[in-house]
Formats: C-alpha cells, structure tokens, sequence
C-alpha cells in the first residue's frame, strides 16, 4: 500500500493583519498554541538561500532565532548567499558575529548558481536530522515552525509542507495577476501531474533529512520548478507529506524574482516533468 497520503492542519495564527512595511518589534509573535517541545534529541538545519537580501536578512534571522529558543528546540541556520551585490554577505557575517557560527552557518557561492543547486549545497552542511526550507524575504513567517514540528511527530511524516490553498491559508499583498499566475500554476501542475498536495509551488517545508537528500538526488529541475518536482519525486518515492495552512506575506524590502522568464521556464519544467515522470 502507498505512504503517500496528504493531512491537513489548521494554521495556528494568521499573518492577514502585518503591515507592509514593518520592525521586528512589530512582528507579531504568538506562542500560545506552540507545543512544548523541551527534551526531544532532534536537530533542525533552516535552509536560507539569499540573493539580494540585506535589508530582510536580520529580521529573519531574529524571527527564528526567537521562535526556536522559545520552544526549546535544537537548530541551526544556513544562508547560502549567490554573491549577492547588496552586500547581503557582509550583513549574514555580522550576524554570525552576534548569534554565533554554531547558529549561522555561511556557505557562500561564487554567483547566482539557482534555487535547486543552493539546496543540494545546503544540505551536504546540514547537521540536523531534520531540514526546514524557507524564504529569506519573510514571505514565510517562523511562527509556523512549531505546527510544522508539531505535525511531523503526530504520525512521524517524511515531510510536511505550508499550504496558501486550503482553510486557514491565504496570500497578502499579492496583486490579482500574481495570484491568478500561483492559481494558474498550481491548476495547471494539479491536472497533469496529481502530486497529491493543495500547493505544489510553495517553499515552505520541513523534511526528514535523508528523504530530502533521496529526492534532491532525482530531481533535475531548475529554478521555480525544482520545488514542484521535489512534490512529485516525494509522490514517486511513496513518501508520506502532510499539509499546514500558512499565510504568505509578499516580501517587505526589495523585489520579487519572478518575472517573465521564470514563468516561461516553469510552463517548459512542468511539460518535461509531464512527459518523463
């Protein structure tokens, strides 16, 4: 019999209330209905790919840090940075100088290389059994983390992945052509590929390490559609995933990497997929 099932749990708090712009003393926080999760023996590697990130690089990095000390968890966080031209490099290592190099993890590239293979080198320098991958732009808040780790124990799931598509999920500050492109997208993926899941173009998701390791291995993909493959393959290997609603807040400081190309080159990667998986 199939792994491979989807369950759904509602999202702990919404986000459908931030601001555009805002502080880090203005991001709400809410641990009221976190589990307690003091005296597990797991360790979590947060995956942040950055391009261009300096402005939202601190603010993200306080959100975690406050959200796994708050529930007690082991963890550690690494940023990937593409030779960013902002100087995003330069702010991770002043905030490896404040929170530690056994916290910030800095695994630097040479230039803008992509999504998928940031991930591939993430992960060879993840030393958490668990691996949680995430944007760097606060489009996914930390507080969500807790219902993620929550799910993952309650039937011991290979992955768990944030939903903007079901009750409790949604989108803010999205204009309607990008979200009628992300329904778009996910419909179109949904008719031809039945991956199984509400969402299959976020990037929001806790993994066991080795399933994420098995299914980087077989995905070929690049950019954009290497998160949707990544559903796929875990269909394919009969992984099992379970859902989390979340809310996805469109980015506060700079601008947004989907442009024309990218939806191109995602229409191109969902027919190869349609065609060979």
């Amino acid at each position: 019999m199939s792994r491979f099932h989807v369950s759904i749990t509602p999202e702990p708090d919404s986000l459908s209330s931030v601001p555009g712009k805002f502080a880090p003393s203005a991001l709400p926080f809410s641990n009221s209905n976190a589990p307690n999760m003091s005296g597990n023996h797991n360790k979590y590697s947060v995956l942040l790919p950055t391009y261009n990130e300096r402005d939202n690089l601190p603010i993200i990095i306080w959100l975690l840090t406050k959200t796994f000390k708050e529930h007690n968890l082991d963890y550690e966080i690494i940023i990937i940075d593409d030779g960013s031209p902002d100087g995003t490099l330069e702010v991770a290592k002043q905030l490896q100088r404040v929170y530690g190099e056994n916290r910030i993890v800095l695994r630097p590239r040479a230039g803008k290389l992509g999504l998928g293979t940031a991930y591939v080198h993430g992960i060879k320098n993840a030393t958490g059994n668990f691996v949680l991958i995430m944007d760097a732009d606060m489009s996914h808040h930390p507080k969500a983390i807790p219902e993620f780790i929550r799910k993952q124990k309650e039937r011991d799931y290979d992955i768990v992945t944030g939903t903007r598509y079901v009750n409790g999920g949604g989108v803010y500050g999205w204009d309607l052509r990008r979200k009628l492109t992300s329904r778009g997208a996910n419909f179109i993926a949904d008719l031809l590929l039945n991956p199984g899941v509400s969402d299959l173009t976020g990037s929001f998701r806790l993994y066991k390490k080795d399933v994420l390791h098995q299914i980087i291995n077989a995905t070929v993909s690049k950019g954009y559609v290497f998160q949707m493959e990544m559903m796929v393959r875990a269909k394919q290997f009969n992984f099992s995933v379970a859902e989390v609603p979340i809310t996805f807040v469109d980015r506060v400081y700079g601008e947004s990497k989907l442009g024309a190309n990218e939806i191109v080159g995602y229409l191109k990667g969902l027919w190869t997929l349609f065609t060979s998986v």
